[in-house]
C-alpha cells in the first residue's frame, strides 16, 4: 500500500520511516527517486546498481554477435551455438557466453557474418518537424531531416513534440536505446523553457519535489530561473516521455511559449546547428556508453 506524502513536519518524517522499518518497506515519497521493488512490495531505496554498457566495439558475446548480424534471435543463437555450426576464426565454438573482438572472423554453417555498424546521429531538431513515424497527415517528419545519414535503419530514441526544437539521437543501437531510456539510470534531458509569465519560485520546488502528470509521477532533477525576468527556466529531466516538459508546466498553470532540449546525457548542441545533424565521434559514443 502506498504511504500518503510527508507532511513537512518532523514528527510526520519520524513516524513514516519508523512505520517504513517495522513494515520492511522503504518509505517511498513523491520528490524522491523510486528505486526497484522489494519482495514485499514497496520499493527499496537503493538505485538497481547496473554496469555500465562499456565503451563501443568491445568484445561481444557470440550470442549477440550473430543476432546483430541479423541471422536470428539471442535464444536461438544459442541453439545454433551449441550445435556447432558457428565458427570463430575457423575454430568450433560452443561455449556459451564465449566472446569475440572485432577482428574476429565468425562463420555461422561456413558462411561468414558481421554485424551491422552501430551508427550515432545527434539531430537539433527544427520547429515544426513531427517525430511519430506514421502521420496521417502526412506533415514533415524529423525521419527526412536524417534521412541521408547513413545507408543503415536508425531511430530516434525518444520524442519531441513537433513545437518543440532542440537535441535528438537517432542510432540503432538497441541496447545503448533502452539504456538511455531507463527511468531509474536513463540519460538525464535538460530543457529551457520560455513561459507566456513570470514563474513562481514555489513553483520551481514543486517541479521538483513532482507530481503525477498524465497518470505518470515525475519530479525535475533541477529546476532553475534562466533569465532575470524570471518567465525562462532550465528543466532537467531523466524522463523520456513525449511532451514531459511541457506538460509539467502546463499542469501547474503556464502558457508555454518555447521548449528547447538544449542537453541530452552528455551531449550538447555544440557544432549541430538547427536543421542539422552529425554523427558522434568515438569518444562521445564510449562516454555516452559509459554514462549509461
Amino acid at each position: 500500500m502506498k504511504k500518503p506524502a510527508s507532511s513537512g513536519r518532523s514528527g510526520g518524517r519520524s513516524n513514516s520511516r519508523s512505520n517504513a522499518s517495522r513494515s520492511g518497506r522503504s518509505d517511498f515519497r513523491p520528490g524522491t527517486k523510486s528505486g526497484p521493488k522489494d519482495r514485499s512490495g514497496g520499493r527499496s531505496n537503493k538505485p538497481r546498481a547496473r554496469k555500465p554498457l562499456g565503451p563501443s566495439g568491445g568484445p561481444m558475446r557470440l550470442n549477440r554477435y550473430i543476432a546483430n548480424a541479423g541471422v536470428c534471435s539471442r535464444r536461438e543463437a544459442d541453439a545454433l551455438i551449441e550445435s556447432g555450426v558457428v565458427t570463430v576464426n575457423g575454430e568450433i565454438v560452443v561455449q556459451m557466453g564465449y566472446k569475440v573482438n572485432a577482428g574476429d572472423t565468425v562463420q555461422v554453417g561456413g558462411t561468414s557474418i558481421r554485424p551491422e555498424t552501430k551508427r550515432y546521429v545527434l539531430l537539433n531538431k527544427p520547429k515544426g518537424f513531427g517525430t511519430s513515424v506514421g502521420d496521417a497527415r502526412a506533415r514533415r517528419g524529423v525521419a527526412e531531416l536524417v534521412q541521408k545519414a547513413c545507408k543503415e535503419t536508425i531511430r530516434s530514441i525518444d520524442k519531441l513534440d513537433r513545437e518543440s526544437t532542440g537535441l535528438m539521437l537517432f542510432t540503432n543501437d538497441e541496447e545503448l536505446m533502452v539504456r538511455m531510456n531507463n527511468p531509474q539510470s536513463g540519460a538525464s534531458r535538460l530543457y529551457h523553457i520560455a513561459l507566456g509569465g513570470r514563474i513562481q519560485s514555489n513553483h520551481l520546488e514543486e517541479l521538483k519535489k513532482g507530481f503525477v502528470v498524465d497518470k505518470g509521477f515525475v519530479r525535475a532533477e533541477e529546476a532553475e530561473f534562466a533569465n532575470e525576468e524570471r518567465n525562462q527556466i532550465g528543466l532537467k529531466l531523466v524522463s523520456s516521455r513525449s511532451r514531459i516538459a511541457r506538460r509539467m508546466l502546463e499542469q501547474l498553470g503556464y502558457h508555454v511559449i518555447k521548449v528547447d532540449r538544449v542537453t541530452l546525457g552528455p551531449l550538447t548542441k555544440k557544432d549541430v546547428p538547427r536543421g542539422s545533424f552529425r554523427h558522434l565521434s568515438d569518444a562521445e559514443i564510449n562516454l555516452l556508453r559509459m554514462s549509461c
